[in-house]
């Protein structure tokens, strides 16, 4: 797929609570990034632009395509810039995720010959709500975090978003530290721990790939299966504790 990618800014006022008493020159508009992903290949004419339109609400792989190229682009600007905290896009935190077609300058704009806009939830397959009672856990002491949970979260943003290679270095680590730290708790997790042990070969085969440059497909399943069992592990463990 040859895709444009276009960034543009625009403002929009900040948003205030109900007893905030501020006169309405104080309040500073915050500046807001519009990503839009064109696809260079031509609809054809309105019948068929307008069934494109109605296959991309339907489907997922327009909104996945078009994430993929603009964080090719964000991860290129974060090693370019060498700043770590340049945070991959995901539909999740936008305010608006919208599909629709025009004349190129029309959608360089952020304009539209016809448009929909679809529901933050369906934008995004990732998008969760946050498990609150765990989260005051760990804000109290209640509760430590292991590094293996943080390890296999950025092993799960690497795969999600096509980073393959650095999710099969990132897992084998996070397996590693996985298989040491939730030792502690073998007595309610010993099946589970014997399954990633059993993994761990493959997993460890898969990282060497990646350092050779590449991970073929099977060894991409691998990492995938790997991966999933491994956040199983971590949910089983925070029910168990």
């Amino acid at each position: 797929m040859r895709s444009v990618l276009v960034i543009g800014g625009l403002e929009a006022p900040r948003r205030l609570r109900r007893r905030a008493r501020r006169a309405e020159a104080d309040v500073t508009p915050v500046e807001v990034t519009r990503a839009t992903v064109i696809d260079a290949s031509p609809l054809g004419d309105l019948d068929a632009a307008d069934a494109w339109l109605a296959r991309a609400v339907a489907e997922e792989a327009v909104v996945t395509d078009a994430l993929a190229v603009l964080n090719q682009a964000v991860a290129g600007h974060r090693l370019g810039a060498a700043d770590p905290w340049i945070a991959d896009a995901a539909p999740s935190r936008a305010l608006v995720c919208r599909v629709g077609y025009g004349t190129g300058e029309q959608v360089a704009e952020g304009e539209w010959e016809s448009a929909r806009e679809l529901p933050l939830s369906r934008a995004s397959r990732s998008l969760r709500t946050a498990p609150g009672e765990r989260v005051a856990a760990l804000l109290g002491g209640r509760e430590v975090a292991l590094a293996c949970e943080e390890l296999a979260l950025r092993a799960r943003g690497d795969l999600d978003h096509g980073r393959v290679r650095e999710a099969a270095l990132q897992l084998s680590v996070a397996l590693d530290a996985a298989l040491a730290e939730l030792d502690v708790w073998r007595d309610s997790l010993a099946a589970r721990l014997d399954e990633l042990a059993g993994l761990r070969e493959g997993v460890q085969a898969a990282a060497a790939a990646a350092l050779e440059g590449g991970v073929n497909p099977e060894a991409q399943a691998t990492v995938e299966a790997a991966l999933g069992r491994l956040e199983a592990a971590l949910r089983a463990r925070t029910v168990a504790r």
